[in-house]
């Protein structure tokens, strides 16, 4: 990459953010990362250096940065909770940027999402789209990605579904299932992301895998992988987000929202642009249905607890 040696992370012990970090790391980089839980394990050891986040100290952050080349952003929110919330979210990347051009970092590679819209009315998009805005007029150079559905060992939805697939005797698809999503693997949008900070200019691009299916499919492809005989039953997404809020008072977590069934079934986790990703699920599947939602992945033991 162009610059110094150094790079900054934002969440190098999540999910993407750890296969950027292991990207960079092998490639002689050092790295930091910005975390909202410093004090959990380092699962990089001294090869990582960690910081808070410190949206709250501006100064704080602008010294955690400096001397950084580059910022992968991979900061974001899945939900509202609490003071939490998507407004927050986007007050708190833009303290980010701010601290980023003040400490000299060259470019940010900000991970987006597909169809992002400053005129959607859900929160996840609209918060996605002023973000865009703003790094793009914020004079940094930029790479923006706009994944689709994410898939990979740490992977909530798959995960869950087939966690459910194999503990539910049926599994409810909202609506009618032929809304479609194109999955990309975790560790092609690394590369990626990676890549882009090479890359001289500045980009804006969607990560898509080669393969698309429609929610139907790939229900019945996970079943099918996991060996499920769980009948796959249509149901209105209304019932379907109540069962979703008692498996969450089970599990403890939150399970699916309100806003996440209108985001699938609108056909907003697909994409026109031709594919990036080259790791097929369906491939992946295959190599991972032996372990494959036999544990339940928890949002709020993720990032919550």
């Amino acid at each position: 990459m162009p610059g110094n040696d150094v790079d900054a992370v934002t969440g190098a012990f999540g999910y993407s953010g750890k296969y950027i970090t292991e990207r960079l790391l092998a490639a002689g980089r050092s790295v930091r990362t910005l975390t909202g839980h410093p004090d959990r394990a380092n699962p990089f050891g001294d090869r990582v250096s960690v910081f808070a986040f410190n949206f709250d100290r501006p100064a704080a952050l602008v010294e955690s940065l400096r001397g950084a080349d580059t910022l992968f952003n991979t900061y974001w929110v899945r939900f509202a909770r609490g003071r939490t919330t998507f407004d927050a979210a986007v007050e708190n990347t833009k303290t980010l940027l701010r601290a980023a051009k003040e400490a000299g970092v060259r470019k940010i590679v900000h991970i987006s999402i597909a169809n992002p819209s400053e005129g959607s009315p859900l929160p996840y998009f609209r918060g996605k789209a002023i973000l865009e805005r703003t790094i793009i007029d914020s004079g940094l150079g930029y790479a923006i990605i706009r994944p689709t559905v994410i898939f990979g060992r740490e992977d909530i939805l798959i995960n869950n579904i087939a966690w459910l697939l194999r503990r539910s005797p049926a599994f409810a698809i909202p609506g009618n299932g032929e809304y479609r999503l194109q999955p990309v693997f975790v560790e092609d949008v690394a590369d990626m992301a990676v890549r882009a900070a090479r890359e001289a200019g500045n980009a804006v691009f969607d990560a898509v895998g080669p393969e698309t299916f429609t929610f139907n499919e790939l229900v019945r492809l996970i079943a099918r992988k996991i060996g499920s005989r769980a009948r796959i039953v249509h149901v209105p997404p209304g019932p379907v987000l109540l069962a979703s809020r008692l498996i969450g008072f089970v599990v403890d977590d939150v399970v699916l929202t309100r806003d996440e069934v209108a985001g699938l079934t609108s056909g907003l986790l697909v994409s026109d642009a031709p594919p990036r990703g080259s790791t097929r699920l369906s491939d992946w599947l295959d190599e991972n249905a032996a372990v494959l939602g036999t544990r339940y992945a928890s949002e709020l033991g993720r990032h919550y607890r």
